[in-house]
């Protein structure tokens, strides 16, 4: 049972616990002040986190305020140059045209050098998340009585009602059709048809909304990890929009819920190489041929979890579109710790004892993902976080290394660098860690939780409709952050971030048009406990 709330509150979560409960609290200053005294005692009232904003800024701008009266002391000093000075410096110049053409033939050189080889921008013009049709919805009472009817024993059926109540989905997500008919039927031919009903419906709704002609995509990525058909889903939509023959396709399989940001990247090296051209990245996955029918607690998680959705983005690098377009990519970060056995296997597809076939999560799969995180935020920090933060963590490691060994370790404020956070949302306990380690606040993670609970786990799309939901809010506006951050098998953590180049505004085609007011909501028992 769920209470709609448009009020915030502040979650927080003990580290490596997948289903606590949330509670909201915070500290209340008993102290009464004198009526005799009209300012505050700054002394004693002073926040440290204002401090910490006000060296932030100080260190940012250090390099301007520096330069500051140094171009002052230099226009004071063209001021009071004499004229005569100034021809004769003409005149010397004159006298040493030699020197003056090769240098300004070096400065074209060098100038057309970086104009030919500095990275193109690549520019986010729309994109399109999947809304199912209503009767696919799967209330929790459904759920349960089509697991029953599946043949599940009781323990597994327990065990499914147990995690759908801590999961933090709600009434509302989708499945299948085919998966919730009696018997269910896991063809190929239904496999197909939810394969085209997802990306069909993504891509109808890019090209209305942008008016872009399917014949002018240069570049296709498709990512879809548990079905891979022959001919493959890339080619499914090549045929269907009659798109060119010199077209740049490609099918990503078996990657994960990251190969969204995975197809991202791909299609930012091929915007690269090839110009002035679109690229779309859809990215799904398949439910239909991959519903878990046996009794394993480990592969029932996914039953429990995942759910229809997917996502179409449309990328160009022509400059024509940069008035148009949404976002610029700033950057794109991938960690990949498939070297390591046990990350390897943490999120495996296989056979149970009876022969049926499943995806299973090993009980290691939050410690892995931390371990991923930590590497892909210590390569991503420099390059996204103010000078301030990158300073103040050098300290503490000297100060942790040469003095004081007991030391905590600084933990840098991405706060500073982002404004809004997309959390791959693949359930409580993946948010609620990354809302601890990283110190975010309960409206950072506020999409995340959100589109847990309105769509469930829809895999490498996720981050997509999470991004819609904060734009349905109102939130961004131009030059905000957004860090989108996905984890999948293998095992990966892969970042992008990007730049708002405008106040965006909901699309006609969000996903959340019709339900945003209702948003965001708390569980009954989170409320029980934030009232404790």
């Amino acid at each position: 049972m769920y209470v709609y709330l448009n009020s915030q509150r502040k979650h927080s979560s003990a580290p490596f616990r997948c289903l606590e409960t949330m509670a909201s609290g915070g500290a209340v200053d008993e102290r009464s002040s004198s009526p005799h005294r009209r300012l505050p005692d700054f002394l004693q009232s002073v926040n440290l986190k204002y401090v910490k904003l006000g060296y932030h800024y100080l260190i940012t701008h250090l390099l301007t305020l520096l330069l500051l009266p140094l171009i002052a002391v230099v226009l004071l000093e063209a001021i009071q140059t004499d004229p005569d000075d100034v021809r004769q410096l003409w005149l010397h110049l004159q006298y040493n045209l030699v020197s003056v053409v090769s240098l300004s033939a070096l400065l074209v050189f060098a100038t057309t050098v970086y104009l030919l080889t500095r990275p193109r921008s690549v520019y986010l013009v729309e994109y399109s998340c999947y809304l199912p049709p209503p009767e696919l919805k799967a209330p929790f009472s459904a759920f349960m009585a089509h697991s029953k009817a599946c043949g599940f024993d009781d323990s597994a059926l327990e065990f499914q009602r147990k995690i759908l109540k801590r999961s933090g989905l709600g009434e509302e997500t989708y499945v299948p059709e085919s998966v919730y008919a009696i018997p269910p039927q896991p063809t190929m031919a239904n496999a197909r048809s939810e394969a085209e009903q997802v990306m069909f419906g993504a891509l109808d709704n890019l090209f209305t909304s942008t008016g872009v002609n399917p014949k002018d995509i240069g570049i296709l990525v498709v990512n879809c990890s548990l079905f891979n058909p022959t001919p493959s889903l890339s080619a499914m939509i090549i045929n269907k929009y009659k798109l060119r023959g010199n077209i740049k396709s490609y099918n990503l399989g078996g990657m994960g819920c990251s190969a969204g940001v995975i197809s991202v990247d791909l299609a930012r090296e091929m915007l690269q190489v090839h110009r002035a051209t679109y690229a779309v990245v859809v990215s799904t996955e398949n439910m239909t041929q991959n519903w878990y029918f046996g009794n394993r607690k480990a592969m029932l998680i996914p039953n429990c979890l995942f759910r229809v959705g997917g996502a179409a983005v449309l990328l160009s690098n022509r400059a024509s579109d940069k008035r148009r377009a949404k976002y610029e990519l700033v950057h794109t970060v991938r960690t990949h710790r498939g070297a390591d056995d046990r990350a390897f296997r943490c999120v495996f597809q296989e056979q149970d004892d009876t022969g049926k076939t499943g995806v299973s999560l090993s009980k290691d799969l939050m410690a892995i993902a931390g371990e991923s995180l930590k590497i892909n935020i210590t390569t991503l920090g420099p390059l996204v976080l103010p000078i301030s933060e990158q300073l103040l963590f050098f300290a503490t490691l000297v100060l942790k290394k040469f003095f004081k060994p007991k030391i905590k370790p600084y933990i840098p404020d991405f706060k500073l660098a982002f404004e809004h956070f997309c959390i791959h949302a693949g359930g409580r306990a993946v948010i609620d860690e990354l809302e601890s380690n990283l110190q975010l606040e309960s409206i950072h993670v506020e999409a995340s939780r959100m589109t847990l609970h309105r769509f469930g786990n829809t895999s490498s799309s996720s981050i997509w409709y999470e991004l819609a939901y904060i734009e349905a809010k109102g939130r961004i506006r131009k030059g905000h952050r957004i860090w989108q951050i996905a984890f999948g098998s293998g095992f990966k953590c892969n970042s992008a971030v990007w730049k708002s180049l405008r106040n965006v505004k909901a699309s006609v085609h969000n996903p959340w048009k019709d339900c945003i007011d209702r948003y965001p909501v708390v569980t009954v028992d989170q409320v029980l406990a934030g009232t404790n």
